[in-house]
């Protein structure tokens, strides 16, 4: 077995710490080499069957940029909406996307009909898939705050309506789109936290059988 040290695992706990979710970002560009360095990230992310189902767009052009943002701000009004009268006011004041910022934007997917993998422990579970993805952004969120590199995973959406406006495979699910750049600050804190909309639970909800 690896045994790592006493640093590292220290370390290791710094970078889940700091590891945050990134609204505000510089404009600056993000080295190539550096981001083909954190999504390298994916290669080493777990899978079910070994089926490595992410699909990663990446959304460059101005066109795409504006259906997505566009999205987002519809998405975002309906949310708006639907908060109860005491939390519209905090809500109206949350910045809850750096889309407008963020010099590098992903679109990550889930090919739902990938025959690799042979369909080993998704026959029954077919959601495993997705999981699958979610667990390969982690590590890139991971890899790329080690790098110094933010992540922002924009949930506001209705993801139907992008895919149909990038022209995806229907047979792709989005899972998540991320937004990429340099922080403006950091904070060891979630910002909702900071803000006083929601508080983190001092205790793990755990229970058993």
């Amino acid at each position: 077995m690896r045994d790592f040290s006493p640093a590292f695992r220290s370390e290791l706990e710094d970078l889940m710490t700091w590891r945050r979710d990134v609204r505000r970002f510089r404009t600056d560009p993000v080295d190539e080499a550096l981001l083909a360095r954190c999504l390298d990230a994916f290669s080493f992310a777990p899978s079910v069957g070994l089926s490595e189902p992410w699909r990663i767009l990446r959304v460059t052009s101005n066109a795409a940029r504006a259906k997505a943002l566009d999205n987002y701000k519809t998405a975002n009004a309906a949310a708006l909406s639907q908060q109860s009268e005491d939390k519209q006011d905090s809500y109206a004041q949350l910045k809850l996307s750096g889309m407008q910022e963020a010099p590098v934007q992903l679109a990550i997917f889930c090919d739902e009909h990938t025959t690799k993998g042979h369909g080993l422990g998704a026959a029954s579970m077919p959601e495993m898939r997705r999981y699958s993805v979610v667990s390969a952004i982690t590590l890139f969120w991971l890899k790329a705050r080690a790098e110094g590199v933010g992540v922002g995973w924009v949930s506001i959406l209705d993801a139907d309506q992008l895919c149909r406006d990038l022209d995806i495979d229907p047979a792709w699910r989005l899972v998540g789109y991320l937004c990429v750049g340099y922080p403006e600050a950091d904070n060891a804190a979630p910002e909702l936290e900071q803000l006083g909309w929601e508080m983190r639970a001092e205790a793990l909800n755990i229970h058993e059988v």
